[in-house]
């Protein structure tokens, strides 16, 4: 697998590569490595455990408790539940761990494990480092201290989570759904109770879809990355609104009553203009992502909202907002960290926000997603180039120029190399999706001739 912790934990395909052992050997690995920064100290230790509802998450589950109880961890079994009710929990129940097994959006055979933080929030980037290499080493023999007799952890099923978290959501919610109807997409995934479970209390009437996980049904043609079938329930059922998330629940896209997608762009400029009409905009400022569409930041440009560009990727999006003390931020994919309610992205809390918004000021989601238009964005993956040249090559920047000088003030243009590939990502925005689509097409040539 190459280096063990991505971006978002330690993923692969269940059985394969990530097995029972690795996940044992990470969790008594966490166990120690936190010990050893004082996480511990003075204290019996403890850890909240929760997965999807992959059917791989069964054994790994087993893998992960046994590995914390055996490192002299206590641990409370919270089952199937979103990753952010294990990031919730970890805080609200004040333990010294959370770990979350699940693969997001990923298809069924691949699973993940993700460590959380005392407060529930993400693992600094050297304790996964440190994690990793005190596995490695034991993993060749080296053999582990472990404790005996009263020591080792003890392990029960912690089933108050479920309502706990329910009740978080409907607390911080700014007014009630009465009178709205919700179309739910739940991806056969982590939400499928809590979700329809809090939209129901919070006053709207609830049609679910891909809620009836088999385990082996996850994100298969539902959820946040197939939208099909939200759209078609949204229009059948006359509803409001239609929300979709994906495997673990960590995001949310939505739909409007005609069918039309909303992506994270558009929800997160409704849900800026409702903090700020909340005076809770700390900063009058929204953190996005260079992905972001230009519409969205025209758009806050327009309502005076200052914006901050991070790179892709929810962590860096959380960093900033965590750094300079920002309320709001997510991704054109639907990660929304909504920061004085959730430490991670949250798509059941996202989802609800976003329908407290149209229940409270009477107007359609198609109305309030009008504050921005959504530029037409055309992305092209340019294969087999050495990437590593895509800031160093003369002709390419001068492809880029020329590029920017035919778009103006009305478009864009990015050019990423791939973290895990040897490609080289062009993305072009424009007014016009054939200008659009021109532009791409000559510079993702220009990246091929320059970089090939």
């Amino acid at each position: 697998m190459g280096r063990l912790f991505g971006t978002d934990g330690v993923r692969g395909v269940a059985n394969a590569d990530l097995t029972a052992e690795l996940a044992l050997g990470l969790s008594v690995a966490a166990a120690h490595v936190l010990a050893e920064a004082g996480t511990f100290e003075g204290h019996r230790p403890t850890a909240v455990v929760g997965r999807d509802p992959r059917a791989s998450g069964e054994f790994l589950e087993a893998a992960v408790v046994a590995g914390l109880a055996s490192a002299g961890v206590d641990v409370l079994r919270v089952g199937v539940l979103p990753t952010p009710a294990v990031a919730y929990l970890t805080g609200a129940l004040g333990a010294d761990l959370g770990v979350m097994l699940s693969a997001s959006h990923n298809p069924m055979p691949d699973n993940g494990v993700k460590f959380f933080a005392r407060g529930g929030h993400k693992l600094a980037d050297e304790l996964e480092d440190r994690i990793e290499s005190v596995y490695e080493e034991h993993r060749s023999g080296e053999p582990w201290d472990r404790p005996t007799g009263e020591g080792v952890g003890r392990v029960r099923t912690y089933d108050e989570g479920f309502d706990n978290y329910v009740a978080h959501l409907i607390g911080v919610l700014p007014n009630r759904l009465d009178g709205l109807k919700v179309v739910l997409d739940e991806a056969h995934g982590a939400a499928s109770r809590v979700s329809p479970e809090a939209f129901a209390r919070a006053g709207a009437e609830v049609v679910t879809i891909g809620a009836d996980p088999d385990g082996l049904n996850i994100n298969d043609n539902c959820g946040s990355t197939h939208m099909d079938q939200l759209r078609a329930a949204v229009i059948e059922h006359g509803a409001d609104l239609g929300i979709a998330h994906d495997g673990d629940a960590d995001r949310c896209l939505a739909v409007d009553a005609q069918g039309n997608d909303i992506d994270g762009d558009q929800i997160l400029a409704v849900l800026a203009l409702a903090l700020r009409e909340a005076d809770g905009l700390r900063k009058n400022t929204v953190v996005a992502t260079v992905m972001s569409n230009l519409g969205f930041k025209l758009a806050m440009e327009r309502e005076g909202i200052a914006m901050v560009r991070t790179a892709v990727g929810d962590r860096y999006v959380l960093e900033s907002m965590k750094n300079e003390g920002y309320a709001l931020g997510g991704e054109q994919s639907g990660h929304v960290i909504i920061l004085d309610h959730a430490t991670t992205g949250d798509g059941t809390l996202t989802g609800l926000m976003l329908a407290a918004r149209v229940a409270d000021t009477g107007r359609s989601l198609a109305e309030l997603v009008s504050v921005m238009d959504r530029l037409p964005q055309v992305l092209i993956n340019v294969p087999d180039v050495d990437k590593s040249r895509v800031a160093t090559s003369p002709e390419l920047a001068a492809a880029v120029a020329e590029a920017e000088r035919e778009l103006g003030s009305t478009g864009r243009v990015l050019l990423r190399s791939s973290g895990t590939e040897p490609l080289v990502r062009v993305m072009v925005e424009a007014a016009d999706i054939e200008q659009a689509r021109s532009v791409a097409g000559r510079l993702a040539d220009v990246v091929k001739s320059a970089l090939g």
